[in-house]
């Protein structure tokens, strides 16, 4: 099923997805960006790609490049992210209206990445040459559980979207090599987390995926190590306090909403009732005393961070647009687990995607904000690409899979088995035209 969050059967959520595929959007603000998206957006950020190195550093490990590496350490996860973006814009079809044979491109960076993968299943062009012997030597810093994360989710988006396994493969057998390499140190593993969370999501969908549970196991082994000092006990990686003792959100912005994006998956798995409270307490406060007016979340240029409570200036407010993408993703993840009459989570979601998300991008496709002030002397512009480039392929991967976010199922009560008491809900309030399968037999 082509759906960007597979609660279909998590035993303790409320809402069952709705396919992207299954809903095409006609309405004069989101359509017109999903069009851009698809028809400037993503060419163009394949284009940055070859032009900034970071497909040369995959064709540099797999022997077909002779040159350095370029970039961040980190380069890779924006590849990945334009994958799963490009994916979810395939449920579409191969092409567009300006002539991209996008399908084309899909292919030609698959063949790329998995050309780099090493024979024991291990993928990051950072480490993989010169520095082979450091690999996981520095969890804290360094991203090879985030990049590794955005792999398996593209690839999970891959395998939905075309039903190809050839990303999927790859991503399998790196996901393998983490089980493998972290755990106890009495099972002879590395007892650590990630020091920028993503894999902790990334897991829980494949295991939704696979049905192998050791993913599973392995994304709340991740969570549960969170406050017990493995990454340095520090508040800007989430590993100052247990996660199911924190009471408000710290740190880094972009990794305290995808971490607990990955709880609130784990919630939906495994019904944990304290994760479960904590992630609604840490909800309310960041809703209540530490997000602006815009939904966007990270006041802080130092760590690009939450600050205390009301600790939120407009002219220097940072609030970075993963950091609004982030929240969306984590408040799609808690509406999925929470009963049908609550409607918190799709309000901040519709709130956040039109006045915090839509702004990063311009509307033509071509320009981002990083940085989203809520006041400026008008010195602050979009720009084509960054250094730093986490949020153009970011943008482009929520905005291809938006029409998964518009509506959701809920079955039948217990006791009631026909679909008569199938329920569908819309969150977007969106024109357009939607075939929904139900839970219970038949569709809408």
């Amino acid at each position: 099923m082509n759906v960007v969050v597979d609660t279909s059967e998590s035993p303790h959520a409320a809402h069952r997805p709705v396919a992207v595929d299954a809903v095409v959007l006609d309405d004069p603000v989101l359509a017109p960006r999903m069009r851009v998206n698809r028809a400037a957006t993503l060419p163009s950020q394949y284009r940055h790609l070859e032009e900034t190195g970071r497909l040369n550093n995959f064709r540099r490990v797999a022997g077909t490049y002779d040159g350095p590496f370029e970039g961040i350490y980190f380069n890779d996860s924006d590849v990945y992210k334009w994958l799963e973006a490009a994916a979810w814009a395939l449920a579409a079809g191969p092409g567009d209206a300006a002539g991209n044979d996008l399908t084309g491109m899909v292919e030609a960076v698959i063949d790329i990445v998995a050309a780099a993968q090493q024979p024991d299943g291990y993928l990051n062009t950072w480490f993989a040459l010169e520095r082979a012997d450091e690999r996981w030597s520095n969890l804290r810093d360094l991203h090879e559980l985030y990049c590794a994360g955005h792999l398996i989710q593209a690839a999970i988006a891959h395998h939905r979207a075309t039903g190809s396994r050839r990303l999927l493969d790859v991503a399998v057998r790196f996901a393998d090599l983490i089980v493998d390499t972290f755990g106890p140190t009495g099972e002879g593993k590395r007892e650590q987390t990630d020091g920028h969370e993503e894999i902790e999501l990334a897991l829980i969908e494949l295991y939704r995926t696979s049905g192998e549970e050791r993913y599973l196991d392995q994304a709340a082994f991740f969570l549960d190590l969170r406050g017990r000092g493995t990454i340095g006990s520090s508040p800007y990686h989430q590993d100052a306090t247990p996660l199911r003792e924190q009471e408000a959100m710290v740190g880094h912005a972009v990794r305290a909403v995808y971490l607990n994006a990955g709880a609130a998956d784990l919630v939906a798995e495994t019904g944990d009732a304290a994760l479960r409270v904590a992630l609604e307490r840490m909800w309310a406060t960041m809703t209540g005393r530490r997000m602006y007016v815009s939904g966007g979340i990270g006041a802080r240029w130092e760590g690009e961070a939450f600050g205390a409570d009301y600790e939120l200036p407009n002219a220097r407010a940072y609030t970075e647009t993963c950091a609004a993408i982030g929240s969306l993703m984590w408040s799609w993840r808690m509406l999925l687990l929470t009963d049908a009459d609550d409607t918190r989570f799709a309000d901040l979601i519709e709130w956040t995607l039109y006045n915090a998300v839509l702004p990063g991008f311009s509307v033509d496709g071509g320009a981002y904000f990083y940085q989203n002030p809520l006041a400026d002397d008008g010195a602050h512009r979009r720009q084509p690409w960054f250094g730093c480039a986490c949020c153009p392929p970011n943008v482009a991967r929520l905005i291809a899979s938006l029409p998964g976010y518009v509506a959701s199922v809920t079955s039948a009560r217990a006791g009631e088995s026909d679909s008569t008491h199938d329920t569908v809900w819309l969150h977007l309030l969106a024109a357009g035209t939607a075939t929904i399968r139900l839970p219970g037999g038949g569709a809408v």
